[in-house]
Parts: structure tokens; C-alpha cells; sequence
């Protein structure tokens, strides 16, 4: 695979200066959001949180300078990972915190070797993103568990747990959260910080009036040296066992970057291409730097990236402001003394909660995703992350070779079916619906479905009026989990074809700014070609402008495919009845 970007997609060095009003009015925001969300992964990895500070902006200083020859993203921000935050703190408690400079320079060697063989294509390949979905979900529970308590906590402990001051802390907690979240709600989209930067001022007044517990935030000497392992007892079998846990810690940090970075393209307003080699490359310098002053690990995270570019920040000279605004922080952390635990208990909390409802998204993916996501979630969170992947991967392949033993598919065919994830010969035909190969005998194409999880007993009827039923509880996600990867949408509203999830999204994002848009179904007729269903018939739409209810007539063509996860539109054409 060639990971080159074209020169057209470099950032022009005579012109990165051309947008610092942007960037730096962005860097400053993401910076200031980025300390209470810091400070929060550092408590849960147990480490200083100095330490985690100046992972931060060593982070955003390579991330930069990476950024001028080879980038990755455009506007991302790198920050210590909350995803890894659990795997650091069982680290520390399984090799000392003296070992874990060496521990996190092994996992920097992996992602090094990853980056110089391109080898996170194949991480893909091998974990669905649905199980990544699940880790972190119950990666979310181990974050609410910990943090839990700091919106409760009193300073002084009291035989009656509701206690007038526990009653003060908790009515404190939850105002600081009502506020954030309904401000979250409203400004996500446009002003991101807002919610974080007005929560933060809430808690800080409370706390002049709450006798609330405040954070503490101990001298901290940062020691400059190599990292290198500091075994009383070293043995072969300890070694081993850092070798593979330096490889988990990689493998999860190249997946959750490859997913951010697919996410930092959707919400780049200029939708240029990102490359997750490049981007690879930023981290493992980052971490390499990192273990010599017994810094985390980091990449660039969906939160952070996302509140830099819904700033307004078009190029990671954003980055420079964002460790300009930190490194502030850091040189005056008695600041942080002033956040009261139940602020940052909340924002913890929430964060958690952000990871666990990742989840209804996998439910889009059918049934069977949902279920080994949810086993998975369960895992990781009694078991670990480690554990808990290893032993629903498993059963995901045991499953899928029951299946397919079911069919009376060879086991060597099996295998070869497994072997081909590993094979870049992909047809560019290809869709996540068909595989495309080349027929040995004839030369010509075949095209063969791909089997998903059990078969949906929904019929198409059903599978249309329940698309009907998501317009009109207005819910997008929904609308959109019965399209095809691939599918292409005539709108009845539309003045050009959608192609793909994306531009589908687009079209109804729009239409739902409707009022009180609901759809009904009138005569119809369908017919059937092979696993091929076609539905025809006519709809009308229903709305409010100016108080009165408007209705649209229209027919419609959906042309859909039943697969073992139910039914997916291929094709929907729709238009207004003719005056």
C-alpha cells in the first residue's frame, strides 16, 4: 500500500503563518480544555500529573514539526491517552513505576516497526472496530468506577454518610454537571470549550462557599535519563511478559489513532485526506521523548482534535498554542489547587459515559457486533483490556469458524478465507456488501456476497416502515444504519445524487431540520431478483411551516439486499408527484 501523500497535500511552509489568528485563538482553547481532562487520565494511570502536562506539550512540538513534511492530520491534537490510562496504572503496579520509562520505550519500538511496515492495516483487519468499540466502553466503565466517589467526597469522613456537608458536595456536583452538559449540548457543535471553560468557573466559585476536598498536586522533579529497566530480580519470564505488554499498549494506541483519524477527516471543514502511517510516525518520536523524562504515552485524541477544529484551527500550528497554554499551566500548577475533585469527578464521569454510549453505534452493525461488543465491554471491565480482547477475539473466531464448519466449507478454505484479510490484492470493485475476485477459470469477475452475523427475521415491509419510523422520530443515526456502505439516494428534495454514508448523512441532516416531518406510506409493490428486493410505491411527506401542516406526495423506489445482519438499501430513488 503507499502511504505517500500527494505534494498538493503538503502544508506549504512559505504559508503556515497564514492562518495564526485561527490557530491561535484554537490552540489556546483546546489547551485550556486539555488540563482538566489531563489531570483526570493522570489521576486514573496514577501517575504525576506534571508528568502527564509535559507528555502534552512535548506531543504537540513533534506533532508540529512532523506535520511540516509528513502529515498525518491537519488539525489533530495530540494528549495522553484515555484508553491506555487503566493498561499505564496495571503497569505500574506490575513493573514499578521506575520500569515504566523502559516499558513505554518497548511500545515506542513496536509502533516504530508498525509505522516502517505499514503494518496498522493489518491491525484492521484482524480487530473489528466494533470490538475497539466495546474495549473502550469498558474502558468507560473503569473511568466512572474511579471517579465516582470525587463527586460525593467530604473533607472529613462522618458516621452518617448523608451527612450536611456529603448533601452540600453532591448538590455542588450536580449543579456543576447539570450546567456542563446542558451547555454541552448546545455549544458542542460550534463552541466546544464553552461548556468545559464555564463548568471549570462554576466549580471554582462553588468551592469559595462548599467545603469541598480541592485537587492536590504534589512537587513534582522531573528526572532527565535513559530509559532503562531497573530489575532486582529480572528473570526471562518477566521479560516476556513487558515484551507483550508493551505490544498491547502499541497495538490499542495504532487502533484508537487509525479511528481518530478517520474521524478527524469527517469534521476537517476542508475534508483533506489523512494518513495514519504519518500520523504513526508523530507518535512513536513522541513516545521515544517521552520515556526520558518518565513521560505517557499519547495520540492524537477524538476529544481534543475535535474541540481544536471546531475551534477553528486549520493547521497544527494550532499545537504550538495548545503546549504554549499547557506549559503556562505547568510552571504554575498551584493554579490547579484552586479545582475542586467534584469538577473534575463530573468531567471524569462524563468522559466515562462518552466512552460506554460509543456502544449504540455498534448496534447499527446488527445484532451479532452488539452482542460481541457488549461481551467484550463486560471483559475488559472485570478482567482487563488485555484479557478481555484476547478472549472475545477468540470467540469471534471460533464463531466464525463454527459457521462456516456449518456450511461444509473446507478447513483449509476457512483458512484461506482468514489468510486473505493479510492480502493487498483488494479489487477496486470491492464494497463491504460483495467481494470481487478475478475467476481462475474464465477470467471474468465473480461476485459473491459477504456474510455477516444471523439472518434478520425482519421482512421487507417491516424493514421499510421502520425507516419510515426513524424519519420520524427524527434520529439520523438510525435513518442511516439501513443504507449500505455504498448506497446512492435520489432525495424527493434533493437537487443531486448522495453516493455513501456521508453525503446521505448530509441530505437528511437537512431534511430533519423539518418541523414535525413524518412520513406515511401508501400502495405499493415489490419484486424479487435473486437476493436482490425491490419496492415501489408511493409515501407522502408531512410537516409544519408557519403553523400549518404541509403534505408532499411522492413516489419511491427502494432497491435493498437482505444479508445475514438484515435488510440494507442498495438504491433509493424519490421524487414529488408531477402537478
Amino acid at each position: 500500500m503507499n502511504s505517500a501523500i500527494p505534494l498538493s497535500s503538503l502544508p506549504a511552509k512559505e504559508g503556515i503563518f497564514r492562518h495564526i489568528r485561527k490557530d491561535a485563538l484554537a490552540g489556546i482553547i483546546t489547551g485550556m480544555m486539555a488540563v482538566p481532562s489531563t489531570i483526570g487520565i493522570c489521576l486514573l494511570s496514577e501517575y504525576p500529573i506534571q508528568a502527564g502536562l509535559v507528555t502534552v506539550v512535548a506531543a504537540c512540538v513533534i506533532s508540529f514539526i512532523v506535520y511540516l513534511f509528513r502529515p498525518g492530520n491537519f488539525n489533530g491534537v495530540p494528549g495522553v491517552a484515555a484508553g491506555l490510562a487503566p493498561l499505564l496504572a496495571l503497569g505500574i503496579h506490575s513493573f514499578g513505576m521506575e520500569n515504566m520509562p523502559f516499558l513505554i520505550f518497548l511500545t515506542a519500538l513496536f509502533q516504530a516497526v508498525v509505522w516502517k511496515f505499514n503494518l496498522q492495516r493489518y491491525v484492521q483487519k484482524v480487530i473489528p472496530a466494533y470490538l475497539v468499540e466495546g474495549l473502550l466502553a469498558g474502558i468507560g466503565l473503569k473511568v466512572i468506577a474511579k471517579f465516582l466517589p470525587f463527586t460525593y467526597a467530604t473533607q472529613a469522613e462522618s458516621a452518617i454518610w448523608f451527612s450536611n456537608d456529603r448533601l452540600i458536595i453532591l448538590a455542588a456536583s450536580f449543579a456543576t454537571l447539570l450546567v456542563f452538559m446542558y451547555l454541552y449540548r448546545k455549544y458542542k457543535s460550534t463552541s466546544p470549550a464553552v461548556p468545559y471553560l464555564t463548568a471549570i468557573g462554576l466549580g471554582i466559585f462553588l468551592a469559595l462557599y462548599v467545603p469541598a476536598p480541592m485537587l492536590h498536586v504534589p512537587p513534582f522533579t522531573m528526572r532527565i535519563g535513559l530509559p532503562l529497566p531497573h530489575f532486582h530480580n529480572f528473570t526471562p519470564l518477566l521479560g516476556l511478559e513487558m515484551l507483550g505488554y508493551a505490544l498491547m499498549l502499541a497495538s490499542v494506541d495504532v487502533i484508537e489513532q487509525v479511528m481518530s483519524n478517520a474521524a478527524i477527516e469527517n469534521l476537517d471543514p476542508e475534508k483533506r485526506k489523512t494518513n495514519s502511517r504519518n500520523s504513526l510516525l508523530a507518535i512513536w518520536l513522541s513516545n521515544v521523548v517521552s520515556t526520558f523524562f518518565g513521560g505517557m504515552t499519547n495520540l492524537d485524541g477524538l476529544q481534543m482534535s475535535s474541540t481544536n477544529i471546531l475551534a477553528g484551527a486549520v493547521t497544527k500550528l494550532s499545537n504550538l498554542f495548545t503546549a504554549a497554554t499547557i506549559a503556562f499551566i505547568l510552571f504554575n500548577y498551584k493554579l490547579l489547587e484552586y479545582l475542586p475533585e467534584f469538577l473534575l469527578g463530573g468531567l471524569m464521569v462524563f468522559v466515562g459515559w462518552k466512552m460506554v454510549i460509543g456502544l449504540f453505534h455498534v448496534a447499527e452493525k446488527g445484532r451479532y457486533a452488539f452482542m460481541l461488543a457488549m461481551i467484550c465491554t463486560i471483559l475488559v471491565y472485570f478482567y482487563g483490556m488485555f484479557e478481555g480482547l484476547l478472549i472475545v477475539v477468540a470467540v469471534h473466531a471460533f464463531i466464525f469458524f463454527v459457521i462456516e464448519k456449518y456450511k461444509n466449507t473446507p478447513t483449509m478454505q476457512i483458512v484461506g478465507e482468514f489468510l486473505k484479510l493479510f492480502s493487498d490484492s483488494v479489487h477496486p470493485h470491492q464494497t463491504e456488501t460483495m467481494n470481487v475476485s478475478v475467476s481462475k477459470h474464465s477470467g471474468g469477475l465473480t461476485y459473491r456476497s459477504i456474510r455477516r452475523s444471523p439472518v434478520d427475521k425482519k421482512s421487507l415491509e417491516d424493514f421499510i416502515k421502520d425507516w419510515g419510523f426513524s424519519l420520524t422520530e427524527h434520529s439520523v443515526h438510525r435513518v442511516i444504519g439501513h443504507y449500505d456502505a455504498q448506497a446512492m439516494l435520489w432525495g424527493t428534495f434533493a437537487n443531486k445524487l448522495s453516493s455513501g454514508h456521508e453525503e446521505i448523512r448530509h441530505y437528511f441532516e437537512h431534511l430533519l431540520t423539518l418541523p414535525h416531518l413524518k412520513v406515511t406510506f401508501d400502495s405499493c409493490d415489490f419484486r424479487q431478483y435473486g437476493d436482490i428486493y425491490i419496492q415501489s410505491g408511493s409515501y407522502t411527506f408531512f410537516y409544519e411551516k408557519k403553523g400549518k401542516v404541509q403534505s408532499i406526495p411522492a413516489r419511491y423506489s427502494f432497491v435493498c439486499k437482505k444479508e445475514r445482519t438484515g435488510w440494507y438499501i442498495l438504491e433509493h430513488h424519490s421524487s414529488e408527484f408531477p402537478n
